[in-house]
């Protein structure tokens, strides 16, 4: 029995049709959030960083120092650069901290500043603007 050239062709052709959309949708999947954890307590926060145009800003620096122990005596300073969908999450921050927490934004030159009180919101998502207004 002789195999139909067309048939063949066709079959192939829907492989090489399979394999690219298998692997294109391997490149679009969501990319991770980078996290530092700082093993304090159990909360979050996910923070978004946008700029005036409302696009996300890659590699802006997220730091925040935390004073922790007997008379706040001991510091940890946290830093993360946030993805290329301007996501960036601090974790392990303490339930109850003294003070609000001060996280400083940073892309280039322009720097932003927002407390986050982990005692009155522990999972939080926040979104900030740098540039503009």
């Amino acid at each position: 029995m002789k195999e139909d050239p067309v048939g063949i062709v066709w079959q192939r052709l829907s492989l090489c049709w399979a394999a690219v959309l298998i692997f294109t949708g391997l490149a679009i999947a969501e990319e991770n959030v980078p996290v530092v954890d700082a093993h304090l307590g159990g909360c979050s926060s996910t923070i978004t960083v946008l700029d005036s145009g409302d696009k996300p800003v890659y590699n802006a620096k997220v730091t925040v120092d935390i004073r922790y122990g007997f008379l706040g005596v001991r510091k940890m300073s946290l830093e993360v650069g946030t993805n290329s969908e301007g996501k960036a999450t601090l974790a392990g921050l303490p339930e109850k901290p003294k003070n609000p927490l001060e996280f400083q934004i940073t892309s280039g030159s322009i720097s932003k500043k927002v407390l986050v009180d982990t005692a009155a919101k522990c999972k939080d998502a926040i979104q900030v603007k740098i540039g503009g207004q």
